[in-house]
């Protein structure tokens, strides 16, 4: 390919021109596999805008575990679905921070030079639900950088107007990349899903993770009492130090947790150890939980609905153990519980989460930062499980810093997981 990885940083135009060529992480169906396999670096035509539509100049990309099952083609492939039959290629990325390059007919708010964050939800603007339900309802609803082909993993990105906030100036690129498709999910879960109020109490699962961080630190910001459920000592004293009132070891309930098919006798030895950690959280708390925070899925789901107090709410947004979920439904209707679905967010949701987080009530929780040449790489991490948190890859920025222009709050830095 003609285009460099090292000079990825390096454009010869200028806002409101596009090159014709740029440099992107591609997958194609072909080499569907092993992310180190399947994601390869491509000279690719550069995207036009149309109407309503945006070309961001990408500085910054977060890292996501949705393209690792982009590139395995597990347990789907990307490209039966969006635009991918029109173009045959896949850039992979959901998270991005950039500088508006070029604006298509019909987009007033925004202009080049802009610097934004992206988030990742795409509707059609035709469908009525955009403009009187939600557009998470839209039938054209889709993940961009997931089931869209234009991906942040490139020098240009193509997105649609509404999916532009404005960057937090306290925020460099790197930091502005490392939120939004987990921290939107998030916000939604708790703030719209739940009506997060002052004084409830909440349990989190997976509090040191990428959806964790920021249910602990939306609980603190809210007046809300969290107590975290992690792997180890060394996370749980970052969901303390983000705000938990504490922390509770799962492997101390190792037993708890259902992986389906369970004898009687196996069923009611892990209902005993779930009724026990029940009392666990209850005592962290002063009473059981009013929300119950939610991702895990097959494992958890069960001890959730157990936990959760009469009229309270578990809040599920994915289910990385098996999305096959088996509990005992008398938990449910005798004590007038509710389960609630919730997926990422709409454009509204996400411009009062991004506000929090330029006014640094909210913070980034951030690993690692990589160069352009680490995107297969990072996501193989992610595959392997042998990650310690949110990556980010640093495209059109030269460094790490770049792109802070007020002081403030950055990201946490630290070792975080599931």
């Amino acid at each position: 390919m003609a285009v460099e990885i090292a000079d990825v940083s390096k454009l010869d135009v200028q806002p409101g021109e596009l090159p014709e060529k740029m440099a992107a992480w591609v997958i194609r169906q072909e080499r569907e596999g092993e992310p180190k396999d399947a994601m390869q670096v491509e000279e690719i035509d550069v995207p036009q805008p149309g109407a309503f539509e945006v070309i961001v100049r990408v500085m910054a990309a977060g890292v996501n575990f949705n393209n690792v099952w982009a590139s395995l083609g597990k347990p789907v492939s990307v490209f039966s679905y969006g635009d991918h039959p029109e173009h045959g290629h896949h850039i992979p990325g959901s998270d991005a921070s950039g500088v508006v390059w070029k604006v298509g007919e019909g987009v007033t708010r925004w202009k080049p030079g802009d610097e934004v964050v992206v988030h990742c939800n795409q509707a059609s603007y035709e469908d009525v639900e955009v403009h009187g339900l939600d557009p998470m309802a839209a039938p054209s609803q889709e993940i961009w950088g997931y089931e869209t082909t234009w991906g942040s993993f490139a020098q240009f990105t193509k997105v649609q107007a509404q999916q532009l906030l404005p960057k937090p100036a306290n925020l460099s690129w790197a930091e502005s990349s490392a939120y939004g498709l987990t921290y939107f999910t998030a916000y939604r879960m708790l703030m719209d899903q739940c009506r997060l109020q002052a004084g409830h109490n909440v349990l989190i699962w997976g509090a040191a993770g990428g959806l964790g961080v920021f249910a602990v630190q939306l609980c603190k910001a809210a007046g809300a009492n969290a107590v975290g459920v992690v792997s180890s000592a060394e996370k749980g004293e970052l969901v303390k130090q983000l705000g938990a009132v504490d922390y509770i070891d799962r492997n101390e309930f190792a037993g708890m947790m259902r992986k389906g098919g369970e004898t009687p006798d196996e069923e009611k030895a892990r209902f005993k150890v779930s009724r026990d950690f029940a009392k666990s959280v209850k005592g962290i708390l002063g009473d059981a939980p009013d929300i119950v925070f939610e991702h895990v899925g097959q494992a958890t789901f069960p001890t959730s609905v157990f936990c959760v107090k009469p009229f309270g709410k578990v809040v599920i947004c994915g289910a990385t153990s098996g999305y096959t979920l088996d509990f005992d439904v008398r938990y449910l209707w005798m004590k007038q519980k509710q389960i609630i679905g919730s997926h990422f967010a709409n454009a509204y949701e996400c411009m009062r989460a991004n506000q929090l987080m330029a006014e640094g009530k909210i913070q980034p929780v951030l690993w690692q930062v990589m160069g352009f040449d680490g995107v297969a790489e990072a996501h193989q991490l992610l595959h392997e499980n042998k990650h310690l948190g949110k990556i980010s890859i640093l495209v059109g920025a030269a460094s790490e810093g770049e792109g802070r222009r007020e002081d403030g709050p950055g990201a946490i830095r630290a070792e975080v997981g599931a």
